[in-house]
């Protein structure tokens, strides 16, 4: 019989070489490092130590770094105190709020800490209510961050007090045609004022957009365009602390709680350090906890989430009361340093990959995973919360079902105008556990820039 001819499966390295040589997009760098966990060695390298811009695979330093701390498990918080005494239906004394950082503050939250306040014995506050904001410096914006991306929502202003992340959601529901759209906003404030300029069921309206004064940091949000079903859009407010504690106070008095200076003064809130003395009483506290966070920085790529760990891991690290963002990049670098990595070699500019001025390379993203792998506490927290390739989170809509990528990816994304990146862990199909980082930088086709990072996976994986 004829002998049946086999052809020899090419190595690994050939495979990806063959990738970059044929399918890299036209005129774009790409840098790439992949190692063997299970097997503790190095997989392929290709201009692996290449300075990139990270975009959002940046996130990866900053929760592994945050979550390798011993109190990574502390809970984000927000308190209200009083410092006085309660006398006949009235507070006699000041009240603070003070804010932890947490990203994931909402209007259920804020509801709920009013409600907790509301139970106290008093319904006058013969005193000052101060915001105290007194954790983060007064800078809002990251360095490198672009100033004409605000009013996205993916751009938000920085606080230790934050309420729906400082964003706005508006819903319009069309009603007749060539009438304004029914608009509802969340959360409800009077801190923002609405505009609608709407048209339903009106092509000739134009596309629907949600914006706001915001070159003059105004914030009368705008609504305009065709409405011919229901449609939502978003837009971040000027400035989260004030829209914070606007919102705040509106909704004590709705539970009839009134502060006397309130109606002599323009506004009926001040900012203010808290200092705990013997006269001061512990009102209410909520908390969000860790893993809540670290899942919205890996699955949905949240912005917000990312810098609030930068500065909570920058309290944590240094010991101080009040930080900036530096003090958290140096956490990250002092890690860098723990690794073996020179980290001047480096460009750490904030926390979350929106700045231009980052730069790292993929072989020190894999030597972060590979770290993440050895810490069994933090590899838990990190890996559940990664986005699944084909299945959620920003990998959704990638390596659909019959590829090999589907299901065996868990990676964090990072994208912005000809940065594409992708970062994280697979599976092969002999079982071995693989860390890897793929960085394409100077493609403007993001869709040839995945599906590159994709037929990466895919060989790796066979």
């Amino acid at each position: 019989w004829p002998q049946e001819t086999v052809t020899p499966v090419k190595p690994l390295s050939a495979r990806i070489d063959a990738l970059i040589e044929h399918k890299l997009p036209a005129g774009s760098n790409v840098a790439i490092s992949v190692y063997d966990l299970t097997a503790g060695k190095p997989l392929y390298g290709y201009q692996a130590d290449k300075l990139s811009r990270p975009a959002s695979t940046m996130k990866l330093l900053t929760t592994i770094t945050a979550l390798s701390r011993p109190e990574a498990d502390e809970p984000f918080r927000t308190e209200v105190w009083y410092q006085g005494t309660i006398e006949r239906d009235t507070l006699q004394g000041d009240m603070y709020v003070i804010g932890g950082y947490d990203p994931e503050f909402d209007e259920e939250a804020l509801d709920s800490l009013v409600a907790t306040v509301a139970r106290f014995p008093f319904s006058v506050i013969k005193g000052k209510v101060y915001g105290d904001v007194s954790m983060k410096d007064s800078l809002y914006w990251g360095s490198g961050w672009l100033w004409d991306d605000t009013p996205y929502s993916f751009q938000p202003y920085l606080s230790p007090l934050m309420l729906n992340k400082g964003v706005v959601k508006v819903t319009a529901t069309p009603g007749e045609r060539g009438d304004s759209a029914r608009l509802e906003c969340t959360p409800a404030s009077s801190y923002y004022t609405l505009t609608n300029k709407t048209q339903s069921r009106t092509p000739s309206a134009g596309r629907f957009r949600v914006s706001r004064d915001w070159l003059v940091n105004g914030n009368n949000i705008t609504v305009t365009g065709n409405v011919d079903a229901r449609r939502a859009g978003t837009v971040n407010i000027f400035s989260s602390q004030d829209f914070f504690m606007h919102t705040f106070m509106e909704r004590l008095q709705a539970r009839g709680i009134r502060c006397i200076p309130a109606a002599e003064a323009e506004v009926s809130y001040l900012f203010g350090e808290f200092r705990q003395d013997s006269l001061s009483v512990r009102m209410a506290s909520y908390e969000t906890s860790v893993q809540d966070v670290v899942k919205q920085i890996m699955k949905e790529s949240d912005n917000l989430n990312a810098e609030a760990m930068l500065c909570r891991l920058g309290v944590q690290s240094s010991g101080k009361k009040r930080v900036s963002a530096e003090d958290g990049l140096s956490a990250i670098r002092m890690l860098i340093k723990e690794m073996g990595y020179n980290p001047n070699r480096y460009n750490l500019a904030d926390g979350c990959g929106l700045s231009n001025y980052n730069y790292i390379s993929p072989e020190l993203l894999v030597s972060f995973l590979r770290y993440a792998y050895s810490r069994t506490d933090v590899f838990r927290k990190l890996y559940k919360a990664l986005p699944i390739g084909g299945v959620d989170g920003t990998l959704e809509f990638r390596m659909k079902k019959g590829t090999l990528s589907h299901r065996n990816v868990h990676a964090k994304t990072g994208s912005f105008t000809a940065i594409n990146c992708l970062a994280g862990y697979l599976r092969t199909t002999n079982g071995h556990e693989i860390a890897f980082a793929i960085m394409n930088q100077n493609v403007l086709s993001g869709a040839k820039a995945r599906a590159f990072q994709d037929a990466v996976c895919d060989e790796v994986i066979r």
